[in-house]
């Protein structure tokens, strides 16, 4: 596997280059160990496209979601305005992410403070690649898999995404399978609304747990996911069920990039 160099937003800057998109890493995708997977995934699969991309680095803050999803309307504001000033800063037009909380936050409560880009879900982007013929899928070790797809909360439900991750795990040779609460209908992972970082409150049982076991009722031998808060939740799910050597947690992007020996 080779060395990935990915550039700061600054360095190219420096250079008198400009990315064609900036890639949104996310709390998540850079403090999570988990989660720096699906960073990496998603950085080799651009740098294999040859597409021009770089990434904040240091500059790169906390969007504000949680703070919002809290009630802290003011930290949010305090955040997100930081944010604005250093993308505006640099001329930032289109940003990619693997996190649909950031996804959200950046697409839809950013303009209201002055912050305007495309911005696009890993998942669409990787299907526009897919389309465009700049990305080709060799699925072979995939076949004869069983693939989940759990919709997440801020992809779905709150930005109407349903067909670029479907339609992206497609391109595997596997069988993608559907929960009966899917799409528009879908559970959440119990992580959305900042409840990511406190205890459940008391109740019967936890939704990840609830969700998780939907999900095996399939049998499937993956379960793919398009946001890092879900990953956790439904990985620690797989493991309350004693099912981690069977049922593997995948990101969308880490399918494809396993698939192409990327």
């Amino acid at each position: 596997m080779t060395m990935l160099k990915v550039p700061t937003v600054q360095e190219l800057m420096q250079e008198g280059k400009t990315p064609d998109i900036l890639f949104w890493v996310g709390c998540s995708g850079s403090f999570d160990q988990r989660a720096q997977k699906i960073t990496k995934a998603v950085a080799r699969i651009l740098t294999n496209c040859n597409i021009s991309f770089a990434v904040l680095g240091t500059e790169e803050s906390c969007t504000g979601d949680p703070a919002k999803r809290a009630g802290n309307e003011f930290l949010f504001q305090m955040q997100a305005l930081m944010n604005i000033q250093v993308l505006n800063g640099y001329g930032v037009k289109k940003i990619v992410t693997a996190c649909p909380h950031c996804f959200n936050t950046l697409k839809n409560e950013y303009p209201q403070l002055g912050g305007t880009y495309e911005v696009v879900h890993h998942s669409q982007l990787l299907q526009q690649l897919i389309n465009a013929g700049t990305l080709k899928v060799s699925g072979g070790k995939f076949l004869g898999k069983k693939i989940v797809y759990h919709d997440p909360c801020y992809l779905g439900r709150a930005n109407n995404i349903y067909e670029a991750p479907r339609e992206v795990i497609s391109k595997l040779d596997s069988e993608l399978f559907e929960m009966k609460r899917s799409r528009s209908n879908g559970l959440c992972c119990g992580a959305g609304g900042a409840q990511m970082f406190k205890e459940p409150e008391k109740g019967n049982r936890d939704i990840n747990i609830e969700r998780t076991e939907e999900i095996l009722q399939l049998n499937p031998t993956h379960v793919a996911v398009g946001c890092p808060f879900c990953m956790t939740m439904i990985t620690d799910g797989v493991k309350h069920f004693e099912k981690e050597a069977e049922v593997k947690v995948m990101d969308i992007a880490e399918l494809i990039a396993q698939a192409n020996d990327l």
